[in-house]
């Protein structure tokens, strides 16, 4: 079957997805949006289903869901029954990973995708991030610098209100806040003490943007309202298509979720938002004779250097805090849990191995405690991964998903430099922590599980603690930071990476790829908000190039 022509065709619904289809929309273009998961109603958002006992190991919630197919989506870290709905169904949607190198691939398909379970926290990453390479020596530096994006950062800030401070800190660069974050009482204490025994690391609120009520974020509804987006969902976009020269993408072609049905739609281009390793199989899975490897893959760099951040986890308690504070700083939103708490920013630079090389998000004294008790903490750690070729996406020709589409094989493995960094991480935890006067139950990584103290989760039954210990090594190992990026890397020149400094595929000009698959490094903290503000600099540059002529539009 086949569809009228679009200016632009958008893979994808979620972070890059909803802030390309406002953009491409603002400057007038035609859009047609393709989601693979299906449309949200108010009833996925009901509170009822927060109904019922919260037990912490929730490892029997865990079980339940992996019995009814989401083996892989109930090891994420933050899973919950009342969101198991926004997560994957694994047999349906299986992928495979070499043996020695497990990899957690966390997803959701839906309209919005990610944005209904990601932490809602939004970062600026700096050159620490973009200009690794100049530097500390390690990794690429990217063909754009923080001054080419922070217009674009300031621009999605706005658009989505958010809350936080002005720090001033050089490695977390400020953003444009609507309203100021705040601490907990023990969050306070902690920053003081911190800040006065470790003056290289800073102590800050989280930068956040509270749930939307309206459950459709506001770039969607933005580009809605211009009423030149049509959506559709249960799209499951299989190949991307391009001319007879293969020099210009065509259309796409997918599969009618609801029918099974294979259609095919034009369009003067194609923007890829559909995540890094979903987009990494769909350009690989449109090979062709003129590109045998892949779309755009004459450098045989597309899935290579693909990478999460270094993950490890904590908790426990803070004794020289009693109590705990409820944050009113966001509407508390009666479906999603608050929102609030602080980083611990990376080391400022003094030459020493590992300054810089990873930060921390947590938060203290905001649990439920019961009167006079210390204080609950826990801490998630990002640690900077090394790009490396070898670790990378391809297709596993062998098995077919539900669709019968070849399932991705994820190879992501630490190298020895990573191990080494994620060591020096676990120990700052520690000692930081520690040298504030809290006390661990647990710390974790993809190097093992260290219990202290009382031991993990010491109020949960004997099971639920065994339980926890027997699954840890399945939970922590890479893929759980769910910071995913690279492996359609942009770059300076075509020989050794897939996309220009404006996203476009260097062979295929009117193909963008806007997800966090065309990074160039891993960063240290969240991915959205760059994703976020390189999609809409991407975007506008493409409606420039249509404008121009030298990209024509379908419907100028």
């Amino acid at each position: 079957m086949h569809d009228a022509q679009y200016d632009v065709l958008v893979v994808g619904s979620g972070a890059a997805g909803s802030f390309a289809a406002k953009e491409l929309t603002a400057q007038g273009l035609k859009v047609l949006m393709l989601e693979a998961g299906r449309s949200l109603s108010p009833s996925d958002f009901d509170p009822v289903r927060k109904l019922g006992p919260k037990r912490d190991p929730n490892v029997m919630e865990r079980a339940e869901a992996t019995l009814k197919g989401q083996g892989v989506q109930a090891r994420a870290v933050f899973f919950r029954k009342w969101i198991s709905h926004l997560f994957v169904n694994d047999r349906k949607n299986p992928y495979t990973t070499p043996p020695d190198a497990p990899y957690l691939w966390i997803r959701g398909k839906q309209g919005g995708g990610r944005l209904h379970t990601f932490g809602r926290v939004l970062l600026r990453w700096s050159d620490d991030d973009f200009k690794i390479r100049s530097r500390k020596n390690v990794g690429v530096d990217w063909p754009i610098s923080y001054a080419d994006v922070a217009p674009f950062y300031d621009e999605v800030e706005q658009c989505l209100g958010l809350i936080g401070n002005t720090d001033g800190l050089a490695t977390m660069p400020d953003g444009i806040c609507a309203q100021q974050a705040s601490l907990s009482r023990a969050e306070a204490i902690f920053k003081s003490t911190i800040e006065a025994k470790y003056p290289r690391h800073h102590v800050v609120s989280w930068r956040y943007i509270a749930p939307d009520p309206e459950r459709v974020y506001r770039p969607m509804r933005d580009a809605l309202a211009t009423g030149r987006l049509e959506v559709r969902h249960n799209a499951i976009v299989r190949r991307i298509l391009t001319n007879e020269d293969g020099n210009r993408a065509t259309g796409v072609e997918y599969v009618d979720g609801a029918t099974g049905t294979v259609r095919r739609v034009d369009a003067a281009a194609v923007v890829v938002c559909a995540s890094p390793i979903e987009s990494i199989r769909l350009l690989l899975n449109s090979a062709s004779t003129r590109h045998p490897r892949g779309l755009g893959n004459t450098s045989d760099t597309l899935g290579r250097y693909f990478m999460d951040q270094l993950p490890n986890v904590a908790q426990g308690s803070f004794p020289p805090s009693a109590g705990w504070s409820k944050d009113e700083t966001a509407p508390q939103d009666p479906f999603y849990a608050a929102s609030g708490g602080v980083f611990i920013s990376p080391a400022d630079a003094d030459g020493s191995t590992g300054a810089g090389d990873f930060t921390f998000q947590g938060a203290i004294g905001r649990s439920p405690v019961a009167d006079g008790a210390a204080s609950r903490w826990a801490f998630f750690g990002f640690g900077r991964m090394t790009p490396h070729p070898n670790n990378r996406v391809t297709l596993d020709k062998r098995r077919k998903d539900a669709w019968g589409i070849p399932v991705p094989h994820i190879r992501c493995a630490m190298q020895p430099s990573d191990e080494q960094t994620m060591r020096e991480q676990n120990t700052a935890l520690l000692d930081m922590i520690k040298g504030a006067g809290g006390e661990f139950e647990f710390l974790g990584s993809p190097l093992g599980l260290v219990e202290m103290g009382q031991g993990a989760y010491p109020k949960a039954d004997p099971l639920s603690r065994a339980l926890f210990r027997l699954f840890f090594r399945r939970t922590m190992v890479m893929g759980s930071a769910i910071h995913e990026s690279g492996g359609a890397r942009m770059g300076e020149r075509p020989e050794d990476s897939v996309l220009n400094r404006w996203n476009q595929s260097w062979e295929v000009p009117n193909l963008l790829v806007t997800d966090a698959s065309a990074f160039a490094g891993s960063g240290l903290s969240g991915t959205t908000l760059t994703v976020m503000a390189l999609t809409v600099r991407a975007c506008r540059h493409l409606a420039d190039e249509m404008r121009s002529g030298r990209l024509s539009a379908a419907h100028a």
